[in-house]
């Protein structure tokens, strides 16, 4: 600490030298300057009560009468004679001397200082006797040169110049007798000054280090939990990659390096039930859980939110270690009162065989954490298969808006058909993309990636306001068009209000359009969704969810929710015929739906064999290649028109 403090002390120093010596340097200046004004006093002094009394008010012409000076000669030889004076001049008005205590002068032209006395000015000045213009001869001693103007006569009126030559040698002493108790004053206190600008510095540079220390913390440190945060994470995990690369090189291996992202699920609905502090003390509580069973050389931090990430180091089996880590996670803990299980999702990625940065790391993990929170799957390692978000998907994304504005986009529709007797009660419409570069593009293809952004808004408008302008244009009072919907639609506040406005604006009843939302997107807010729907379904709207089946919708849900219909997800139609399991899981779900009243949509039918298999389980409505594959509108219309759709071979097709 001292020699941190040192240079705090030395530079201290430097301004409080360099202030002594800028006012030693002012106070010698004064000193000099008010011992010439002493001098100046005292030749206005002379020249009031000795030299003007003498003088007859009259201007001094080139001479000065002999009893003048005579007078003066009494007066000013004993100061003279004295030392008290050096030399004393009386000049005339235009500068030439009239009058010399010692003779000198008389053949000299008029000094500037003597003619501006003449105007009424008072000039002093510090010289050396005999150093003007017409002296000869060695300078001689320090001297205070005065020049006053003299006044006499009734009324009184300038009659010529003083020139007067003082000692300057006791006033210098004097002088010097001050300076060096100022001096000595003043190194006192600058001296005072320096200690208290040392305690000053000391203060202050040992709350700068405690602000640099806390700040240092601070940057690497998340306040609510205390545990490192993403960017002392990112280091760590360079440390640890640097150092699991020297041991490959050195042939030595004890396992491998994991970064995980650890997401608690449904973290929301705590904040919201339990409000914000009590949230802050569930991230409290877990980051205490995860810090307390980290061990020695792994890393645990908070990355935001209510993410937090794991580095695991020399580990034989990352997936078991994660494992472990999430039922410590679930395992029951107290907030305000109430006993909470909180769960959560973890990603991981492996150096070197997933990733060979922290940032491919983190960015991977990231991946295969949203991988198992949207498939409930706990733990889920990294796989290329889940990343839809290589260069050419994000160059698609950026492309996708202009795709929008320049109609790039185009509806195709299939029918969906009435089992019972064949006739078509509605249509679905499915988006393409007329790529410039990369031809027609199937939803797949960018649909994923549209849903990750608020892009999903731009296209589902689209959709919804072509489709619905479509079916006004077909004429079939009684067919309904079917439009998909994302889960990130129904978090925006207005959409049931421009669902509603869309309708409107196209002049259709409002029981010809059917929403439809997947399973699996219905898990993402279920309270939002049963808001929404109801709001819907009240206007005349109706509610299908899609893909049932696949997700693990509560029956409490299913049943709260205002629905109309539910489509079988095609993985169990499709081979519902040869398949047991999936023709028992079909008959289920009809069973099911039909109890809550709901219409029964198998989609996938591609084999007339399946077709009969659902005709004679009761399946309401069809839809698949067996019957019609998707079209543009202008197929559709021809399609719609065409009387015989026989007994739905793909041979009509």
């Amino acid at each position: 600490m001292v020699h941190a403090f040192l240079p705090y002390a030395a530079a201290s120093l430097i301004p409080v030298l360099l202030l002594g010596v800028a006012l030693a340097l002012g106070y010698r200046a004064q000193a000099r300057a008010n011992g010439i004004a002493r001098a100046q006093s005292q030749a206005h002094l002379l020249a009031q009560t000795a030299i003007e009394p003498i003088l007859d008010g009259t201007p001094l012409g080139v001479a000065l009468p002999n009893q003048e000076q005579m007078n003066l000669q009494r007066v000013v030889g004993q100061a003279v004679t004295a030392g008290s004076i050096l030399r004393l001049r009386l000049r005339n008005l235009d500068g030439t001397v009239v009058y010399s205590d010692d003779g000198s002068g008389f053949s000299e032209l008029p000094d500037d200082e003597a003619l501006d006395a003449a105007h009424g000015q008072v000039i002093a000045r510090l010289t050396r006797l005999g150093t003007d213009a017409n002296d000869r001869g060695q300078p001689g001693v320090p001297a205070v040169e005065v020049y006053e103007p003299l006044v006499a006569g009734a009324p009184p009126q300038r009659v010529g110049v003083l020139e007067l030559y003082l000692p300057y040698q006791p006033i210098e002493k004097d002088i010097a007798a001050g300076l060096r108790t100022t001096y000595h004053n003043l190194a006192i206190g600058l001296v005072a000054l320096y200690l208290t600008l040392l305690v000053i510095t000391a203060s202050v540079t040992r709350r700068l280090r405690t602000e640099v220390a806390r700040n240092a913390y601070q940057a690497r440190h998340d306040t609510l939990t205390g545990l490192p945060n993403r960017a002392a994470f990112q280091r760590s995990g360079e440390a640890a990659i640097a150092r699991a690369v020297s041991r490959r090189l050195g042939v030595r291996r004890e396992g491998t390096t994991a970064v995980a992202v650890i997401d608690l699920d449904r973290f929301k609905a705590v904040n919201d039930t339990l409000g914000p502090r009590n949230g802050d003390v569930l991230l409290r509580r877990i980051a205490e859980r995860l810090a307390s069973h980290t061990r020695k050389g792994d890393t645990v931090a908070r990355l935001g939110g209510d993410e937090f990430g794991l580095l695991l180091r020399d580990t034989a089996d990352p997936h078991d270690a994660l494992c472990r880590i999430r039922g410590l996670i679930e395992s029951e803990l107290d907030v305000a009162g109430i006993p909470l299980a909180v769960e959560a999702s973890i990603g991981y990625a492996v150096t070197p065989d997933d990733a060979a940065t922290i940032e491919e790391l983190l960015q991977y993990a990231d991946v295969a954490v949203h991988h198992a929170k949207a498939r409930h799957l706990g733990v889920v390692r990294y796989h290329p298969s889940q990343n839809h978000y290589d260069a050419a998907s994000l160059s698609l994304i950026s492309e996708f808006r202009r795709a929008v504005t320049d109609n790039q986009l185009v509806l195709h529709y299939q029918p969906k058909a009435k089992l019972s007797d064949g006739a078509v009660e509605a249509i679905e419409a499915l988006v393409r993309w007329h790529h410039p570069a990369r031809g027609l593009l199937y939803p797949d293809a960018f649909v994923p990636l549209v849903e990750q952004t608020d892009l999903i808004d731009d296209l589902t408008r689209w959709v919804l306001r072509h489709a619905l302008e479509d079916l006004a244009t077909i004429g079939d009072p009684h067919l309904a068009v079917a439009v998909n919907i994302s889960a990130r639609n129904l978090s925006r506040h207005t959409f049931a209000a421009d669902v509603k406005a869309a309708v409107h604006r196209a002049g259709i009843e409002p029981h010809r359009l059917v929403l439809e939302l997947t399973e699996t997107a219905l898990l993402f807010d279920p309270t939002r969704a049963h808001d929404v729907f109801t709001d819907l379904t009240s206007y005349g709207i109706r509610v299908s969810i899609d893909d049932f089946g696949r997700g693990q919708t509560s029956l409490g849900y299913l049943s709260a929710l205002p629905l109309s219909e539910i489509k079988i997800d095609r993985t169990f139609v499709r081979d519902m015929v040869t398949n047991a399991a999936h023709a028992a899981i079909v008959r289920s779900v009809l069973e099911l739906g039909h109890n809550l009243g709901l219409i029964v949509v198998a989609e996938g039918v591609e084999t007339a064999e399946v077709g009969d298999e659902l005709r004679e389980s009761g399946c309401d409505v069809a839809q698949g290649y067996w019957f019609a594959r998707p079209m543009p509108l202008v197929d559709l219309r021809r399609w719609l028109a065409g009387s015989d759709r026989g007994d739905f071979s793909l041979a009509q097709l």
